[in-house]
């Protein structure tokens, strides 16, 4: 039997993906009715149910879980296929995603801002999270990670560089404690474990005890907060340790940078100058 219309298989993995009609709706900008008829037309099309409704809002039976996984590979092509397109052309301009890791917008920022102000038709999605979007499902254009050097097919990979990485304190810790000659015995303000693979925190595993991390956050403003407060010492992006003493530097701490992009879309005239212009070409 065939299905109708997409549109109805959409809506069936948006209320798999969310749980309940009301966030699916909202994620649709549509009325709940509507999904509520649509899901309804569906699984009438079918023969089957799709879901089981309880009060919390829907479940998958088996029949949805194989409807998730089609529909869900279906959407997944779309998505890659529509950014190939708009990566495909051949001028400079249109969307461009770049995902990212949350503390370096001060080494990346001012290297995508040339390439709008070269590019003005540009219109850039700057995403940072720690997770590995999926360039094959079209979910960037360019990723930059940290770390060891990414290997997985299909994926074209060059160096970005590196970034140092160096543990700060404020005057007033100075003052109050003596020079930072080593780690041990000093109170730390240190990233989430989002960051538990930098080199920084790998070199710290073994060489702190628990109770020296008086302040753990993903958020930098938080750490520099209670640093420049004399709390604790700890490491911080250059752009935030203005009026703060640079106390240790290693050379294994600093973290490789690097640039991924996926083979269909890296020979793109927009791909290859977003990864010239990060590269600082």
């Amino acid at each position: 039997m065939s299905i109708d219309s997409w549109d109805d298989l959409r809506i069936a993995l948006a209320v798999a993906r969310s749980g309940t009609v009301s966030a699916a709706a909202e994620a649709l900008g549509v009325h709940h009715a509507t999904v509520i008829r649509r899901i309804d037309g569906l699984e009438a099309q079918l023969g089957v149910k799709l879901f089981q409704r309880h009060p919390r809002g829907y479940a998958l039976t088996e029949a949805g879980q194989a409807m998730l996984k089609v529909a869900g590979e279906a959407d997944e092509r779309f998505a890659q296929l529509a950014s190939r397109i708009a990566g495909g052309g051949d001028r400079i301009e249109g969307e461009l995603v770049v995902t990212s890791l949350p503390d370096l917008s001060d080494v990346v920022m001012p290297r995508l801002i040339r390439l709008m102000r070269q590019h003005p038709g540009l219109r850039l999605n700057y995403v940072t999270d720690v997770r590995l979007f999926r360039l094959d499902a079209g979910e960037a254009h360019v990723a930059i990670r940290a770390g060891s050097q990414p290997t997985e097919p299909d994926y074209v990979v060059r160096s970005m560089g590196a970034v140092r990485q160096a543990i700060y304190a404020a005057p007033a810790y100075l003052a109050a404690h003596g020079t930072v000659t080593d780690i041990d015995g000093h109170p730390l303000a240190l990233p989430g474990p989002q960051a538990r693979n930098a080199p920084l925190m790998v070199w710290l595993r073994g060489r702190i005890r628990p109770d020296q991390a008086v302040i753990t956050a993903n958020d930098d403003a938080a750490r520099e907060a209670a640093i420049r407060a004399g709390l604790a010492i700890g490491p911080l992006s250059p752009s935030r340790a203005e009026g703060l003493i640079e106390v240790m530097a290693l050379p294994e701490w600093d973290s490789r940078l690097w640039l991924v992009t996926h083979v269909d879309l890296h020979r793109t005239p927009k791909v290859q100058a977003a990864v010239a212009a990060l590269r600082g070409d």
